[in-house]
């Protein structure tokens, strides 16, 4: 043990120490909050459930409506938006300086993001096919891949938006906001078609993303108007669930009418206009924290594999559920229906061996994420290049290259 931490200290200080002294690391960790929340929050309210020896999907949420706000801790991407308009926005003012096309600033983006995919996609394919020529059941199937694909709908639209930055960078977040008021009341107020609310998809994650780009530009330098964003998107959160007759939830509930999520609503906007506003208004305490080596290691390492967590965590959590099928008894948390505070414990309890799966699936396929292995080497020399790792996934991120990686985040 003293041995582990030895190197972990020595790992930390490496990380610490090849980071550049004006960086701003309260992005990172923000970006690492918003994985693990996503992470997290499908853990507890995502269920699998058995049945003739098949699996189907369901929610403690739809069983406990109580829960509700468990999803307003764990619904996370509004911050993942914030960050991403934040990064991208000073990314592409990077390569502007430096002469970089937007083409070719916005392939080598969409490379970096979408290089992971494929790994996922092509595992499944073949476990999808194996399980049906198998003779699984189609609906166990399709629940299973329905899982791991869902995700991929934030990636795409992540993906478009990143690539839009040239066209919305300099867009207040008023006007998506009142596309996603005017699509609400034409979809609920009006009795207009289910499908005009599928453009809030663009112009709801649109939101955060502009804030972000605002925040690149200073926009938020002093406290005000952060706290004017928590009140002001608090309060119609508040008054939208108590007299609009919006869901409680901040995530999709099987069976329930309507979806603040899929697709996004006008309460799920108000409420990340809040979640965006406590995040830039814990930036102060947050540097305290990330300036340890220690707290500081962890957020680089998190962010050196984001995307990884991020498109495996499904399959873990599968994984581990299938395995227990294994065993003769339906086992509590895993396999029962989720309507019971002892489900709530159990699952509690599932968490770590998630976690220990989804560590196993990050040795696996990381590589994907960060372009190729390397010979193996000493503990020294393997210390100080997950530090330069760190350090260069890190500034990959921002779209800046070496000549700028010191002054942009």
């Amino acid at each position: 043990m003293r041995r582990l931490r030895a190197r972990w200290n020595a790992l930390a200080a490496g990380i610490d120490a090849a980071t550049p002294a004006d960086r701003d690391r309260t992005v990172d960790a923000l970006r690492a909050f918003a994985i693990l929340g996503v992470v997290l929050g499908h853990w507890l309210v995502t269920a699998l459930t058995a049945h003739d020896g098949g699996l189907s999907t369901t929610s403690p949420l739809a069983h406990m409506p109580w829960l509700a706000p468990v999803s307003w801790m764990f619904q996370t991407l509004s911050v993942f938006f914030l960050v991403g308009g934040h990064v991208a926005a000073r990314g592409y003012a990077s390569a502007r300086e430096r002469g970089v096309s937007c083409g070719a600033w916005v392939g080598q983006r969409l490379g970096r993001l979408f290089r992971p995919v494929a790994a996922v996609l092509v595992l499944w394919a073949v476990v999808a096919g194996g399980m049906l020529v198998g003779g699984a059941e189609f609906d166990t199937v399709r629940s299973l891949v329905g899982l791991v694909l869902s995700p991929l709908w934030f990636l795409l639209v992540f993906a478009a938006l990143t690539a839009a930055t040239p066209l919305v960078a300099r867009l207040g977040p008023l006007w998506p906001l009142a596309v996603v008021a005017a699509v609400d009341v034409w979809r609920f107020g009006l009795a207009g078609p289910a499908w005009i609310g599928w453009v809030n998809v663009a112009a709801g994650w649109l939101v955060p993303f502009t804030l972000g780009a605002a925040w690149s530009r200073g926009s938020f330098a002093r406290r005000r108007p952060a706290l004017l964003l928590f009140g002001a998107g608090g309060a119609a959160t508040a008054a939208l669930i108590l007299w609009g007759g919006y869901p409680a939830s901040m995530v999709g509930v099987p069976g329930a009418a309507v979806s603040n999520l899929s697709p996004p609503t006008l309460a799920a906007a108000a409420f990340g206009l809040a979640q965006c506003g406590l995040a830039l208004l814990v930036r102060e305490p947050l540097a305290r924290i990330v300036r340890r080596p220690s707290a500081w290691a962890k957020v680089a390492l998190v962010n050196l594999s984001a995307m990884t967590v991020f498109l495996w965590h499904q399959t873990a959590m599968m994984a581990v559920t299938a395995l227990g099928l294994l065993v003769s008894a339906d086992l509590p948390g895993l396999h029962t229906v989720p309507d019971s505070a002892g489900w709530i414990a159990a699952r509690l309890l599932w968490l770590p061996v998630f976690a220990a799966a989804l560590a196993l699936c990050w040795a696996a396929f990381r590589v994907h994420e960060q372009g190729g292995r390397r010979p193996k080497s000493s503990p020294a020399s393997r210390t100080a290049r997950a530090a330069r790792a760190a350090r260069a996934a890190a500034v990959s991120r921002t779209g800046a290259g070496p000549a700028k990686e010191r002054t942009h985040v």
